[in-house]
């Protein structure tokens, strides 16, 4: 399965919300790989071997991981206000998802440089 084709599988509702969430991705991750792991898609850094961003679309919510501790740290304000565990930002309306966030953290971690994802 490629990401186009996990996109094709999602439901019609939530299809919009994680097409702009992968438009995001591409965009602000210049040169990461997209791929698959653990069935969801993911973005290496080149070179990399780990994921440091991935999403999902989950039963109950669309969910965005963000792997580096460096940038969920320098964010903690504003990740605050969310439904966040370790390292999965939880949004069960597609309608509110924080695009605006959303970008600023994919920046981040582009801008980042290589670092450890946890």
């Amino acid at each position: 399965m490629d990401v186009a084709a996990y996109l094709a599988a999602a439901s019609e509702a939530r299809r919009p919300a994680l097409a702009r969430l992968r438009e995001l991705c591409v965009t602000e991750l210049e040169g990461f790989e997209e791929g698959i792991a653990y069935g969801m898609p993911v973005y290496v850094r080149p070179g990399g071997t780990e994921a440091e961003i991935a999403w999902a679309n989950q039963k109950q919510y669309i969910s965005f991981y963000l792997m580096r501790t460096d940038v969920r740290e320098a964010f903690a304000d504003r990740l605050a206000a969310h439904d966040m565990g370790k390292a999965c930002l939880r949004f069960r309306n597609p309608a509110k998802v924080d695009f605006a966030l959303l970008r600023d953290l994919l920046h981040a971690t582009s801008q980042a440089g290589p670092g450890e994802p946890c």
